[in-house]
């Protein structure tokens, strides 16, 4: 292919040329005198040899300024933009006319308002600009958090490794519990992994009935997470505070969906959370059910666990017998939850550890008389040994007892 039809498929603009004729003016010979003839001639090479071609260099455009070399898009190279087209063919003659390419040098991240979608010269400098697009504004940079940001309040509650407060951030005056955990007890205790799989899996998650957390920041001594703040307490406290130390079947039933559905968000992504109880769920605005605590769990997609966790009246038998354990273990303690909430204690509630781990290797309970025969159905479903044969979430979801008393 000549170049004038690369020239042409790649619509750079070149100068109309005629081959045939040279735009030179010349003086009329005199036709009289071979003195003049010759003059004529001679004058004629000057004006040939004057206006005759010079070689070209393929690495310069008109004016002497370097000449775009060609720009090859590939993913391999992060720093070059690609294009529509591919390659960007280079000029081979000076007499061709530049074409707008449409190529933007990147500003500056401190200029980009300033120098907006702005073409480049054969130097490379930024030229008028052009409408603002969102691509060239550069992105808000991550907020990095300290203490000074928060104003503290009041205490919320104590752990085993540190507190919860309540604190404001003082920016935008939003309300956060602040939790507040002390490096030197989580070195001690040698639980940083723990600590670092709770921060991990929790500031994923994006549920209703799941506990936000925002962000989280240290310092020499401590680490804190920036967590969503549930004004209405622990559903342990709620559930001390009623007159007969126990809720009713409808506002159990409630509970009992809203954390089955949370689960089902946790299981579906592979997640056991390990340590369900009153104490580790919180009651936000308008009282709605939330998880909070995520000290216990794992992301386990593939395999069996076999650490001894959680809390003794909530264990599973599997557990206790020192046996691999799975997902399941979520759905025993969600029977010994359903069972807590209408009754007021844990099922397999004892004097001591032992004989606690006795009747949970039994299954051994027993149900007051004003349990409906379909909260006890459903109670007996999620109570079983063999953890294959417990009720499953999705069967919970639509259980009778639970239909009965949330629609």
């Amino acid at each position: 292919m000549s170049h004038q039809s690369q020239f042409n498929h790649n619509h750079v603009l070149r100068p109309t040329e005629n081959t045939n004729s040279m735009p030179v003016s010349r003086p009329k010979p005199d036709t009289g005198s071979a003195a003049a003839v010759a003059a004529a001639a001679a004058n004629m090479k000057k004006q040939l040899l004057l206006t005759k071609k010079q070689p070209t260099d393929e690495n310069s455009v008109p004016g002497g300024a370097p000449a775009h070399k060609t720009v090859t898009s590939s993913s391999t190279h992060p720093g070059i933009l690609s294009r529509p087209g591919g390659v960007i063919q280079k000029p081979t003659s000076n007499t061709i006319a530049k074409a707008d390419t449409g190529f933007a040098v990147p500003a500056p991240v401190g200029e980009a308002k300033k120098c907006i979608e702005k073409t480049t010269t054969a130097a490379g400098s930024c030229t008028g600009a052009t409408k603002k697009t969102e691509t060239d504004i550069p992105p808000r940079p991550k907020k990095t958090w300290e203490l000074s940001n928060f104003d503290i309040g009041r205490l919320l509650g104590r752990g085993k490794f540190g507190n919860v407060y309540l604190a404001r951030e003082k920016e935008s005056q939003f309300v956060v519990a602040l939790k507040v955990l002390f490096k030197r007890q989580i070195g001690e205790s040698n639980v940083e992994h723990q600590v670092r799989r709770e921060i991990e899996i929790q500031s994923h998650l994006r549920h209703p009935h799941i506990l936000r957390l925002y962000a989280y920041f240290h310092d020499d001594v401590r680490i804190y997470l920036i967590l969503e703040y549930a004004p209405q307490g622990t559903l342990f406290n709620a559930l001390q505070a009623q007159p007969l130390k126990r809720f009713d079947e409808r506002q159990s039933a409630t509970y009992i969906k809203s954390l089955c559905s949370a689960l089902l968000y946790l299981h579906e992504r592979d997640i056991i959370h390990r340590d369900i109880k009153p104490e580790n769920l919180l009651l936000g605005h308008k009282g709605v059910l939330k998880i909070a605590d995520f000290g216990w769990s794992v992301h386990e997609p593939n395999s069996m666990r076999m650490t001894l966790c959680g809390t003794v009246d909530y264990l599973p038998p599997e557990m206790v017998q020192g046996k691999p354990h799975t997902k399941n273990v979520d759905l025993w303690s969600l029977g010994v939850l359903c069972y807590e909430l209408l009754v007021g204690h844990a099922p397999f509630f004892s004097k001591n550890y032992d004989e606690t781990y006795k009747k949970i290797l039994k299954v051994e309970y027993k149900l007051p008389e004003h349990i409906s025969k379909a909260a006890t159905h459903l109670i007996s479903k999620l109570l079983v040994l063999n953890p294959a044969h417990r009720l499953n979430l999705d069967q919970v979801m639509v259980h009778p007892w639970i239909i009965a008393h949330t629609q």
